[in-house]
């Protein structure tokens, strides 16, 4: 897959907006791959007390960039641009390992959800292997991609799954997980839940579907 036709040919984005955070960089890269679109993201986490790259944010980068065959500049801890072409959506089996910069214990599902949705849309399976941190503070644990994030998307045609093979705790990490992403053809539209929201619990695929809804 070469991107999407009739896509940008590239796109700049301040790093800045909203929380200014590392959200951001990680729906950047997944689009840019998954469009085929140049990106060139500055003021990268201007919103945190310490900007630019870190660990996750790295290896998040480096990731997208394997999945990718992509060229990357300012790919480096610290860094507060980036520029990031990608060369295609290649399938795989994939290792990711946050550890490998400075022993980090950085979380290893947020680096999961930037690279799924463009693998989905690869052609063919991919294996994913991630170590680091699966349960740290200020981002989803294991549990909650598996039992929730990934059944959520089940519904809109997006079949992957996440096992814990060893759980990585904040500071020490060295956790391991093992996933597969399964070739999407296309997103579908949610089905919005029949019954009623208080029936719902809270955190349960249900009440994520019916967030949207009831949003509208």
């Amino acid at each position: 897959m070469n991107g999407v036709e009739g896509a940008p040919a590239g796109v700049t984005i301040d790093g800045s907006q909203g929380e200014g955070g590392g959200q951001i960089v990680r729906t950047s890269l997944a689009l840019s791959v998954l469009l085929g679109t140049e990106l060139t993201l500055f003021n990268i986490r201007a919103g945190r007390s310490k900007p630019g790259l870190q660990a996750q944010h790295l290896t998040a980068v480096r990731a997208a960039a394997s999945i990718s065959h992509a060229k990357v500049e300012g790919g480096a801890i610290g860094s507060t641009a980036i520029r990031f072409a990608p060369r295609g959506l290649h399938p795989g089996h994939y290792l990711f390992d946050v550890a490998e910069i400075s022993g980090s214990a950085g979380s290893v599902s947020l680096v999961y959800q930037t690279v799924l949705l463009p693998l989905a849309f690869a052609g063919a399976p991919s294996t994913i292997t991630l170590r680091g941190g699966t349960h740290v503070p200020w981002s989803p644990p294991y549990d909650y991609v598996s039992q929730i994030f990934l059944r959520t998307l089940e519904p809109l045609g997006i079949e992957a799954s996440l096992e814990l093979r060893q759980a990585g705790y904040y500071p020490p990490g060295g956790g391991l997980l093992v996933g597969s992403v399964q070739p999407a053809a296309v997103l579908q539209p949610p089905t919005c839940p029949a019954t009623s929201p208080s029936a719902w619990p809270r955190g349960s695929p249900a009440a994520s579907l019916g967030a949207s809804c009831t949003s509208t």
